[in-house]
């Protein structure tokens, strides 16, 4: 028996078709009819940027009863496609004026839930390109009350570049990003000077960047990169990895990680202030 759901006609304004929970689903469209009518779109940059190298894969997946609800119900509310193509106002886009934290790749977005909960006074921007944890993220959200939450679309280096101000970040949250073990493909890791660069213009000084990984080889990578980079310090004194802090929950996938002999390596640098910058609110 599949365990795919078809729907032979879409709903209609305002409607949402009850299905059980977990239920993946299917719906039945014309070619070229988006997939989440009032979601995120596929592709919101399109080709107004040049092409480069990417640090992530777009994933195809089936997505359940409950997230493709979500994705309709809520995309318009908490969702932010990435389209490079305005820049965008935080305390607008939270509805307050309170710190925002950056972070990119969620997966299914349970850790990002349980933080946001545990620090109400913080916004999470959260960025993924995977439409099932885009929308399972909206429904923990939407089930837990919580309104520090706005999920992002897209590319985050085009978020970065040209849709955030100087200094209107207070963190950055990079937890188990695409190793790309290969050798060839390290090009394709997030964490490389260049990005750090485009980073640092963003977080205000202060600011943690908070990287966390299970592949040795990208963790010392990472510990290169941001040890040798002029504005960021390590908070750890003497150098190296921390400890896992209590605020970074547990996850699934890293307790299945752990299970099988995986060293987890946490990573947290802030952002310093410049001797030839103007000092804050200067």
């Amino acid at each position: 028996m599949s365990d795919s759901h078809t729907i032979p006609e879409p709903p209609g304004p305002g409607e949402h078709p009850s299905h059980a929970p977990g239920v993946s689903i299917r719906h039945s469209r014309a070619k070229g009819e988006p997939r989440f009518p009032d979601g995120p779109k596929a592709d919101p940059a399109g080709s107004h940027f040049e092409r480069r190298i990417r640090s992530f894969q777009p994933r195809r997946s089936r997505v359940t009863a409950g997230q493709a609800d979500a994705l309709q119900r809520l995309w318009p509310k908490w969702g932010l496609d990435i389209d490079g193509r305005h820049t965008l106002d935080l305390a607008e886009l939270f509805g307050n004026d309170h710190r925002v934290v950056l972070e990119i790749g969620f997966g299914m977005g349970e850790a990002t839930l349980q933080m946001a909960a545990a620090d109400p006074e913080t916004n999470v921007l959260a960025v993924d390109v995977h439409t099932p944890g885009q929308g399972n993220l909206l429904n923990l959200a939407d089930q837990s009350g919580l309104s520090n939450i706005r999920v992002g679309n897209g590319d985050a280096i085009i978020l970065l570049r040209e849709m955030l101000t100087p200094d209107s970040l207070d963190g950055l949250r990079v937890y188990f990003p695409d190793p790309w073990p290969k050798k060839r493909h390290h090009k394709r890791r997030l964490i490389q000077p260049e990005f750090l660069d485009l980073a640092a213009s963003r977080i205000r000084p202060g600011g943690i960047v908070h990287c966390a990984t299970d592949w040795e080889p990208y963790a010392e990578q990472m510990l290169e990169v941001l040890t040798a980079h002029p504005a960021f310090e390590n908070t750890v004194p003497g150098g190296g990895f921390a400890p896992r802090p209590d605020f970074r929950p547990l996850t699934r996938f890293e307790g299945q990680g752990l299970d099988k002999g995986h060293v987890v390596n946490d990573l947290l640098f802030r952002r310093v202030q410049h001797h030839d910058q103007p000092p804050t609110g200067a």
